[in-house]
This record gives C-alpha cells, sequence and structure tokens, in this order.
C-alpha cells in the first residue's frame, strides 16, 4: 500500500476503505507518512468529502491510535455532552450537577481554552482549591460517590487527532465537517462515554455560522456515534449573541450557581434543560424527553441541583462557601459600565467580537503560553430585542485596569441600536 497512490484515489472522490483509512492513521501517527503528504490528503478530503462509513472508520482509527478511559466501574449509562463552542458557553458548569442531581453520571474530561475565556477546568479553578489531577481510581470513585467528577484530558488520548488539527490548522483544512465530526467524536468515544449529546452551534460566535453547515456536522456526528454503536443526538442552537450575560471565567462560574438556583438567564436555563433533558433520557433515567425534563426543574425547585453543585465542588477539594457567597470568586478591582449613547431597540450582538474584547481584558488565551485572569470580563445588561435608553447601562466592564478604552470601542462597534424593534433569534433551531 502506498500513501501516493491514495491521496490519488481520495483526489479522485473514490472512497477509502477501512484498511487504507487504518494505514493512513497508523503511518501519520508514527510519522512514517510525512506532513507533505498528509496535507495533501486533507486537501483532498477538503473537495472530495468523506462518505458516512469513511467518517465512522476514521474516527475509529484516531481513537486506536493512542489509549482509551475505561469507565466501566462507573453504575449506570455513561453521557457526554459536547459544544462546538461559542462566546459565554457555561452549559457544562450546569449541566454537570443538575444531571448529576437526577442520578445520571457525569465523567468528564474537559480542557483548557484557547479564545474568548478559559476552557471548564480554567473556569472551575476560579473556585478557591478546586483541581482536577485525580487517578482513574479517584475519578471513578467520585463519579460512583457523588455522581459527577472532571478531570483534565489525558495526555495520549487520540493522539492522531492532535496531529492531525496541527496540521489542518496551517494548511486550511479545519473547516472540513468530515474532520471536524471525525475529531470530536473521536476524542467523546475515547474518553468512555456509552451516550453523547452534542450541541452545535450556529450564527457569527460560532465555528459554523451557516445553519446548513451545522445541520449537517450535526448529522455526520449522530451518524458516527450511531456507526459506532454509540447512541447520539444533537442539538442545533443559536450563538449569534452570547449565551447568557456572563463572558469570563469567575463571571461564569457565578451566572451557573445561579442559574442551578433557578435565578440565571433565561436562555442558558432553557438550552441546559433541553440538553440535559436528553442526556438524562439517553441514560433511561426517563421514559419520554419530557419526564426526564420534570425531573430536571423539579431538581433546580428543590434545592438538590445546588447541593450537588458544592458537594461537587468539595470532593475536588473546591470551597463549597462559594456557592452560598459569591463574593468568594476572584473579582476584578474595576467596574466600568459602557452606557448606551442613543435610545431604541438591540438589534446585534455580535458574539465572536464580544468575546474578543474579553480575551483583551485577560479572560481568555491569545496563545496557548498566555496566562489568564480569571477575575476579568464582560457583564451583559442587555440582549437583542431589548428596549434601551440613551444612557442605560449596556455593559459592565470587570477589569484590572482603569483605562479600558480599547475594550470600549470595541464593544460599541459590536453592539447595534435600532430605532425598530428586533425579534430576538430563536434559541435552538433544531434537533438531529
Amino acid at each position: 500500500m502506498r500513501m501516493v497512490d491514495l491521496i490519488e484515489k481520495k483526489r479522485d472522490g473514490r472512497q477509502l476503505t477501512k484498511e487504507e483509512i487504518q494505514f493512513i492513521i497508523k503511518g501519520y501517527t508514527d510519522e512514517s507518512i510525512p506532513d507533505y503528504q498528509m496535507s495533501a490528503l486533507l486537501m483532498a478530503v477538503f473537495f472530495q468529502g468523506m462518505s458516512e462509513q469513511e467518517c465512522a472508520e476514521l474516527t475509529m482509527a484516531m481513537i486506536q491510535s493512542g489509549d482509551t478511559i475505561d469507565l466501566s466501574g462507573i453504575e449506570g449509562i455513561k453521557v457526554d455532552k459536547h459544544s462546538t463552542g461559542g462566546v459565554g458557553d457555561t452549559t457544562t458548569l450546569v449541566l454537570g450537577p443538575l444531571v448529576a442531581a437526577v442520578g445520571v453520571p457525569v465523567a468528564k474530561m474537559s480542557g483548557r481554552g484557547l479564545g474568548h475565556t478559559g476552557g471548564t477546568i480554567d473556569k472551575l479553578e476560579a473556585v478557591p482549591g478546586f483541581h482536577m489531577e485525580l487517578s482513574n481510581e479517584e475519578f471513578i470513585k467520585l463519579v460512583n460517590e457523588n455522581k459527577i467528577a472532571i478531570v483534565g484530558q489525558s495526555g495520549n488520548l487520540t493522539p492522531a487527532d492532535k496531529k492531525l488539527y496541527a496540521l489542518r490548522d496551517v494548511t486550511a483544512t479545519v473547516n472540513s465537517i468530515p474532520l471536524i465530526a471525525s475529531s470530536v467524536m473521536s476524542k467523546k468515544i475515547a474518553a468512555g462515554a456509552d451516550a453523547i449529546v452534542l450541541d452545535v452551534k450556529t450564527g457569527a460566535g460560532a465555528f459554523m455560522k451557516d445553519i446548513d453547515d451545522a445541520k449537517e456536522l450535526a448529522r455526520t456526528m449522530v451518524n458516527i456515534g450511531n456507526t459506532v454503536g454509540k447512541k447520539a443526538v444533537a442539538i442545533i442552537s443559536d450563538m449569534s449573541q452570547p449565551l447568557g450575560y456572563a463572558i469570563g471565567n469567575a463571571l461564569e462560574v457565578r451566572e451557573a450557581i445561579a442559574t442551578l438556583r433557578g435565578e440565571g438567564p433565561k436562555d442558558l436555563e432553557e438550552l441546559c434543560l433541553t440538553l440535559g433533558s436528553h442526556m438524562v433520557y439517553l441514560a433511561n433515567k426517563a421514559s419520554s424527553f419530557e419526564e426526564a425534563r420534570k425531573m430536571l426543574t423539579d431538581a433546580i425547585e428543590s434545592g438538590k441541583a445546588i447541593e450537588t453543585m458544592k458537594a461537587f465542588l468539595q470532593a475536588q477539594g473546591g470551597d463549597p462557601a462559594v456557592v452560598d457567597q459569591v463574593e468568594k470568586l476572584p473579582q476584578a478591582e474595576y467596574k466600568i459600565k459602557l452606557e448606551a449613547k442613543e435610545s431604541g431597540y438591540i438589534s446585534e450582538i455580535i458574539a465572536n467580537e464580544i468575546g474578543t474584547a474579553a480575551m483583551i481584558l485577560g479572560a481568555g488565551r491569545e496563545t496557548k503560553e498566555s496566562k489568564i485572569d480569571l477575575s476579568v470580563g464582560i457583564e451583559l445588561h442587555k440582549k437583542v430585542g431589548d428596549r434601551v435608553e440613551q444612557g442605560d447601562t449596556l455593559v459592565t466592564i470587570h477589569s484590572n485596569r482603569e483605562n479600558v478604552e480599547d475594550v470600549k470601542k470595541k464593544l460599541y462597534e459590536s453592539i447595534k441600536i435600532s430605532g425598530t424593534h428586533i425579534q430576538a433569534p430563536p434559541l435552538i433551531y433544531s434537533n438531529v
């Protein structure tokens, strides 16, 4: 078998076999296939696409390139959730304790963020004392005891995917749906999930700006899951404006706590109830989506969800007192108001630009070496469709520097006000 023949085959739009895909991934992982040949194959895939079967075989080959996590010691069906990213996406911080509160085991591996804010691990480290360094035995024990634990990603999960992603990043082949789908699903399956709920974002702040592309990505990921014997469901949700009101690590933890009390932003709560209901249903804890949703709303109203959050934080060294005293979370020195320059209706909040403003403050990483400031960020006070009067506070900027004119300029450019009422975009478009 020769790599050049396989490049030619895919260039001409023909389907690669299981054995050919395994040869490619093994060869690229052990470096017997060079970058220049893999680059050529990636470009061929970018233009010719891959069949459902090819996507599934690519996913399995990437899983087999490294370690897999054995979660068989955890009682029950393990359901994982993955979001394709966005701005103010605090869903994991809410969903973990919420779903665990109704008896669904949440054994989650999360990473650090590169972009607007930190990843789930960074955000949780805003809680004094919290740590994610757990042995596999401790991890399984905590999930069985509390129904939830979150750890950092293992170093040797899907090494082929790590190499491929780095190459895609420098060869203009990141935006290929088969390659995105197999990358996401390989990591989720290798991490031991029995079932997977996918939150595929669309809009200005999403990777998939176009809704048709988002639907195609969702379908491809669900098909991969089903083909390799995992239950999977995908939700297409809006990311044209930030989710919730908080963009920033400690600010998002505070917002997650409020949501678990039933006092959070309505869009964040609704998305978490929707995703969580699918998780509960796939875990066979409810006989219908409606029953699952009622279980989750009951957990919020009874206080069980917030108690599960406290138990989770304490079990991993965090100070559970932050749940009742959010002022114990890191706080920025300055809280600076951004006032509306005119009256009207909010017509647009460009999510990715708001995220960039938070990153300028230090809430995110521009490079892997960047140090995050957990206390800073952006707190919105208005969403699309809201009425605003001149002088109203649009945003509170949480900053550790007094001069934030650069951030204000970015925010004014990113929040549009219209004289006519604009309907807010739908939060959830469809299920796959």
